[in-house]
């Protein structure tokens, strides 16, 4: 089977192979590569098994070009793919608690309609965060309709020192590619995983929130016997989310945080994995310049509201 190896699993290919009748070509995302089986993963999400002796003729061909992102659907996938240990709506608004751990698990997701005005379930949220003695706050996307309302209605920056969050994606052709190191992939994570991916005491609601997705699956890079990368990531549909993603001091700029985004993009494919998504601060240069040449782009960005 020329031009293929078990290297290309997750890169677009071409296969031209034998069928009653003649020769035809199939065009996706190799899936599989067997000495007996090739399985190509068609844009439509059907896979084509080949017997490898029926192949003519393969070989790897360029990523598709990034198409736009449904940004209305991306804002509600990256919250199922890092759930909240507690959830409740006020008509189609997502509210999430999570006793105080991260913003994203403990915020309002205002998309789609509510089914009350927007003061009323401003109103409804604020009383959903007080009895559980959290503060009350939106996640919103910038500029977005829903900011401007809620602004109109008081609510301020709830982070005023923080920049803005930026949310990238990408296809996972344009990000994997063979990691330059041995990614280790687990669906359960261990302690040395939880003591890489925090500084200090891991919080008690931590674990809840980062094992509890339907899918997903924790990555790490060992060296010299140290864990000194770790990341994590959840299948929502054909969307991969990475985050998570830490890389010991001492051994930063060695190109980790790299391979750990590479190594679950492999993991992804093979499980429909179409396209990826990621989360980072605006400030933080040097990780967008790493997730930029990756061939990640920007979808929108998101800040974080609440009541005075």
């Amino acid at each position: 089977m020329s031009g293929l190896s078990a290297r290309d699993i997750g890169h677009r290919v071409v296969v031209r192979h034998r069928i009653p009748g003649g020769l035809t070509d199939v065009i996706g995302v190799l899936q599989a590569r067997t000495p007996e089986l090739v399985a190509v993963r068609h844009a439509d999400g059907t896979v084509h098994g080949i017997a490898a002796a029926d192949v003519t003729a393969a070989k790897t061909i360029p990523e598709m070009p990034l198409r736009p992102v449904d940004v209305d659907q991306l804002f509600l996938t990256t919250a199922l793919g890092r759930p909240a240990v507690e959830t409740a709506y006020v008509g189609h608004w997502l509210l999430r608690a999570s006793s105080g751990w991260t913003g994203r698990g403990n915020s309002l997701l205002p998309a789609g309609d509510p089914g009350l005005s927007v003061a009323d379930a401003l109103s409804e949220a604020e009383d959903f965060y007080r009895e559980r003695h959290l503060p009350p706050q939106a996640l919103v996307r910038v500029d977005s309709p829903q900011d401007k309302e809620i602004r109109a209605l008081g609510w301020v920056d709830a982070r005023p020192e923080q920049s803005d969050v930026l949310v990238m994606h990408t296809t996972l052709d344009h990000v994997n590619g063979l990691p330059g190191y041995d990614v280790q992939l687990a669906e359960q994570p261990d302690d040395a995983w939880y003591a890489a991916a925090f500084e200090g005491p891991v919080p008690d609601v931590a674990p809840k929130v980062l094992e509890g997705a339907p899918k997903a699956m924790f990555a790490s890079v060992v060296v010299d016997g140290v864990v000194a990368a770790v990341g994590r990531g959840s299948m929502t549909g054909h969307w991969l989310g990475v985050d998570a993603i830490r890389v010991a001091d001492s051994y930063r700029r060695r190109g980790l945080g790299t391979a750990i985004v590479q190594g679950l993009a492999r993991w992804a494919g093979p499980h429909g994995g179409r396209r990826t998504y990621l989360e980072v601060l605006l400030e933080n240069t040097p990780a967008i310049t790493t997730y930029t040449r990756l061939g990640y782009h920007e979808a929108y960005r998101y800040r974080y509201l609440t009541s005075r």
